[in-house]
């Protein structure tokens, strides 16, 4: 085996890089290495590797675009974009005759999520085409306000978690992207198109592969993508004009900013020459409004629907125990104390690796309901949760990494490697995942 010469770029580098098999090509990996995850289609070949107790994404490409996206994704993480974190480049890469390989991007796999492929099981009704759109709107709304222009939007470049009974998207190939301090209308719109052409494509290729039926019309599927778009972006973007009288719609507009998860950090107002009539404008917009709220009341991490569940369940637990006139940290306290830790204490230890803690609590919310409506009565909490664990949970495979025992090389290269457009994917389709995460949907019901 030749003496290696490779060179690590990384803000963080781990010593164990340094015991991957560089000196191979990516492909040719022993499966001791590999980590079987489900992936989509890619130009470059990417393997999942299990590194210090984590998992790894090494993707092979050229040393110039590996370095320009490793900086990219780091901009990204630290303007708080929903995107993969980057990890490493890998340089001079040599096999063992002395030939030069390809340059690595190493970032870290985002835990709890799928490629959309993975969520087109044959248990996955055709509305869920509809809600990984929405969530890619909002994600390519969040990159535009950043200056983020993408250059590749489709479905295959994202990845999905579940965020209560919707998903949030998030950016996983940053090849084409430029940062900008503030987008063109058009450099906007050539993304949004891009996103049409490309989904419309994506779903076709799902239905020639039987992972959609028919007689779904995935043109007008794709051209959610658009409006959805536009709506959101007016919302967070346009001016408003009212009259003076009407100042309480400026707290209107900013709670419509807030209910669709966004912060407003400043407000341009300013009158017209009569004195008469007031424009207001949102000058900063920032996501993750009730996500803010939970890590602030509680230390919780959680996505977004998932924050506003839980805040609403501590608003009932608030109302319910007559305690409106305290603060609100004081009551979280408690909440998460008498309500949220123990649902979380009734799953096994061993269970814990199906779902995130706050999509548990969300389902066991839902659970609840399913329970009460067919009892006719409230079923307290920690019931509900109990019988979650054993007819629900227990029967879900593990969503943290969505490891399976691998039996040989071929089952991961056929199943979890870089797929052909023509590829049955070879992936056994997961029966636990289909919409609204349990088999049953419910409205707020108190968690006490």
């Amino acid at each position: 085996m030749p003496q290696l010469a490779i060179q690590i770029r990384a803000a963080n580098i781990d010593p164990a890089l340094l015991d991957l098999p560089w000196e191979l090509p990516l492909a040719d990996w022993p499966t001791s290495y590999l980590a079987a995850l489900p992936r989509g289609i890619s130009r470059h070949v990417v393997r999942f590797v299990n590194l210090s107790g984590r998992v790894i994404a090494v993707k092979e490409i050229g040393e110039t675009v590996a370095h320009r996206e490793y900086l990219l994704l780091r901009d990204l993480n630290r303007l708080d974009a929903p995107s993969v974190q980057p990890t490493a480049v890998i340089t001079g890469r040599k096999n063992s005759q002395g030939e030069d390989l390809n340059s690595a991007l190493v970032t870290e796999h985002l835990q709890y999520s799928l490629p959309y492929r993975a969520l087109f099981a044959q248990y996955m009704r055709p509305e869920t085409a509809t809600r990984l759109i929405d969530s890619l709107a909002v994600l390519l709304v969040r990159l535009h306000l950043l200056g983020f222009y993408w250059g590749d939007v489709s479905l295959s470049n994202t990845l999905f978690r579940r965020d209560a009974d919707e998903f949030a998207a998030y950016l996983v190939d940053a090849e084409t992207g430029e940062l900008h301090h503030r987008l063109t209308p058009g450099q906007r719109n050539y993304d949004v198109d891009l996103a049409r052409t490309n989904i419309i494509g994506e779903l076709m290729d799902l239905q020639a592969g039987s992972f959609m039926p028919e007689d779904v019309d995935v043109i007008e599927i794709g051209n959610r993508i658009q409006q959805r778009y536009e709506d959101l972006w007016n919302e967070l973007t346009a001016e408003e004009s009212f009259d003076l009288n009407e100042r309480w719609r400026v707290s209107e507009r900013i709670k419509r900013l807030n209910d669709l998860g966004f912060d407003v950090g400043e407000l341009s107002m300013s009158t017209d020459l009569s004195g008469t009539t007031m424009r207001i404008e949102p000058r900063v917009v920032d996501a993750g409004h009730h996500h803010r709220q939970v890590m602030r009341l509680t230390g919780l991490d959680v996505q977004e629907a998932q924050a506003q569940r839980m805040l609403n369940d501590l608003e009932t637990y608030r109302l319910w125990h007559g305690r409106q006139d305290e603060p609100l940290e004081l009551v979280a306290h408690s909440w998460m104390a008498e309500v949220f830790e123990p649902v979380i204490n009734t799953v096994p230890p061993q269970l814990r690796r199906k779902l995130e803690p706050a999509q548990i609590f969300h389902e066991v919310l839902e659970h609840r309901w399913f329970l009460a409506e067919q009892a006719g009565h409230d079923i307290p909490i920690v019931e509900a949760a109990q019988s979650y664990v054993q007819n629900v949970l227990e029967h879900r495979p593990d969503e943290e990494a969505f490891l399976d025992p691998v039996e040989d090389e071929e089952e991961i290269l056929n199943g979890y490697g870089t797929f052909d457009e023509d590829d049955d994917f070879g992936v056994d389709e997961p029966s636990f995942i289909r919409e609204g995460g349990s088999a049953h949907s419910a409205g707020d019901s108190p968690a006490f």
